[in-house]
């Protein structure tokens, strides 16, 4: 189902604080202009092949925002306005003046206007040490060397970073970036750069070009901070003396969202647009089936930037609108773990469809530094993080060679790696974002703490801690190919309805062809066979009232063959 989610408010009311009174400071102000009608895909496009829930998100997506902002782009010309146009979520990007703002506020086509602000990159850095000659331990510690040993290492996949940008020419990830050939390297549809202008939270004395090493709309990969290339070598990377990534022989795409370590909402939502339909480098030629498997984002968007809950929903689209494209968005929790419950705080970390990554250490316990839940900044109790990986003394490439850091930024990366080498050893869950994360939470390692938040106890899984554990790739994957059909029936597409899917109570299997279905069987996604029945018609009612909210595996027979599909129960 499509959510349309209109909000209305006075006009006095749509124009943030934090922009009234920084006009106070200066006559134009970058405000994002956010349309009241919002456009939701999540749960759209199930069934779907991995392209075919790109594309259809794709073209809803901008079918909708041209139909919506028609009339708000031609009063942005008239006055004399260049802006940016969103469709990841339904907004643009301008600089305006107070009267401006007021003027737009009035429109009932317009939700709010908030201001795009900046904000650093944290890590924590120690010093640098010599080659292992063997997988780093975080890499042991997930298992996912024992999922190489099997022979899979991410071929096929793409994962994806929007970070400070990354040093593609490093050998140890030139040959897995998309682009590259032994021939040519082509950047169109594998490289974006968000940035284009100097970000004045650096005091820079002389805001020129030349203060940036990468300059502006890098045509090609660069980083100017070393942030972005840690992570990607964590993701991918490996030579014969540095076995650093998680999935060594997927490839990657980039975009830069942060101008030597400073990010705000504009560029942070630009690379997610940019994510589900990659361009050339003109911005042209926007193409859904280039789109990545998984997004690794090692940042957040504090209050202090702009993110606040007059404009959460911005980010929070642009993660639903990806799941429903299929995309698995991996977020870092933050480095807040000192301020104690509640500290996974921030976007994109706090929603419900990002998977939430903390940082734990060679001993499976949490670190000091990681961000906790339970999520209470909106109110929802939201049990995060998902899961914890390692993120303690993580060794992998920076501009000057290797550094070993600290930081939920490092963890994400062994999970987007994870998703990688789980794709890879099953491909029939390219595209399957919900199930791919229900399995990294159910075959995480448990981990349980001692800390209570408001009389919520961490000493049960899931918790906010540790959410459902360290994740363990070689009980994913094993996980994963288990649900690879072996049986010798001709499995088909199409032969039933089934509906309605999600279902909280009655599922629904009706014959097409009006043959009789002779048996209809449940499975979770381990494999496990839950129920089995034999209607002897051409259709059937299935309870699925008592099993818990998931995703759940159904396998069809008639006399036409059989079909095999998901569902999904909530409760």
């Amino acid at each position: 189902m499509c959510f349309l989610f209109p909000v209305l408010l006075f006009s006095q009311d749509k124009i943030n604080e934090d922009v009234l009174a920084l006009f106070h400071e200066q006559d134009k102000v970058p405000c994002i202009i956010s349309m009241t009608e919002q456009l939701d895909l999540l749960g759209t496009t199930d069934g779907l092949t991995k392209d075919e829930k790109a594309s259809f998100v794709f073209n809803a997506l901008k079918a909708h925002a041209n139909a919506t902002q028609e009339g708000i782009r031609s009063q942005l010309t008239s006055m004399g306005l260049s802006y940016k146009s969103y469709i990841i979520f339904n907004g643009l990007l301008a600089n305006i003046s107070l009267e401006q703002a007021q003027i737009l506020a009035s429109r009932p086509d317009v939700m709010s206007i908030t201001l795009d602000e900046s904000i650093m990159v944290s890590n924590h850095q120690t010093d640098l040490i010599a080659p292992r000659m063997e997988a780093e331990w975080g890499i042991q510690q997930i298992q996912a060397d024992s999922v190489w040993s099997l022979g899979y290492e991410g071929a096929g996949v793409v994962v994806a970073g929007q970070d400070t940008g990354y040093d593609y020419l490093n050998p140890l990830i030139l040959g897995k970036y998309r682009g590259y050939s032994e021939d040519t390297i082509i950047h169109d549809h594998n490289w974006h750069d968000a940035i284009f202008e100097i970000n004045p939270l650096h005091g820079d004395s002389i805001p020129e070009e030349s203060l940036n090493p990468c300059g502006f709309l890098s045509p090609e990969p660069c980083d100017d901070h070393r942030h972005g290339t840690h992570t990607m070598g964590t993701m991918v990377g490996r030579d014969s003396t540095n076995l650093i990534g998680v999935a060594p022989q997927a490839q990657w795409i980039g975009c830069r969202n942060m101008e030597r370590g400073y990010g705000k909402p504009s560029t942070y939502t630009e690379c997610y647009e940019w994510f589900l339909a990659p361009t050339d480098l003109n911005g042209e030629n926007a193409d859904p089936t280039k789109a990545p498997h998984v997004i690794n984002n090692s940042w957040s968007c504090p209050e202090m930037e702009g993110c606040n809950p007059d404009n959460w929903h911005i980010m929070e689209t642009a993660v639903n609108n990806l799941t429903a494209a299929g995309t698995v968005v991996v977020v870092s929790a933050g480095n807040s773990g000192s301020n104690g419950c509640g500290s996974i705080s921030t976007p994109s970390s706090i929603f419900e469809n990002a998977f939430t990554v903390g940082a734990s250490d060679d001993e499976d316990l949490i670190a000091p530094f990681s961000s906790i839940g339970p999520v209470s900044v909106d109110s929802s109790g939201r049990m995060k993080p998902d899961v914890v990986a390692p993120g303690v003394r993580v060794r992998s490439i920076t501009l000057n060679g290797f550094g070993t850091w600290n930081g939920t930024s490092m963890a994400g990366p062994h999970v987007a790696g994870a998703v990688a080498l789980i794709i890879s050893a099953n491909p029939s869950l390219a595209g399957e974002a919900d199930i791919i994360k229900d399995i990294l939470r159910e075959t995480a390692v448990p981990l349980v703490d001692s800390l209570v938040c408001d009389s919520l106890s961490s000493d049960v899984v899931p918790n906010f801690v540790y959410g459902h554990g360290r994740i363990d790739v070689l009980k994913a994957v094993e996980r994963a190919t288990a649900l690879i059909n072996t049986e010798e029936v001709d499995f088909q597409q199409n032969i039933v309805n089934v509906f309605p899917n999600p279902a909280t109570d009655f599922i629904r299997f009706e014959s097409k062809e009006g043959e009789q279905i002779s048996s209809i069987e449940l499975f979770d996604l381990s494999g496990r066979l839950i129920q089995r029945i034999e209607p002897k018609n051409n259709s059937y009612s299935l309870d699925v009232s008592q099993q818990a909210t998931g995703m759940y595996i159904f396998k069809v027979y008639s006399q036409l063959g059989g079909e095999t599909g998901l569902i999904q129960v909530l409760q």
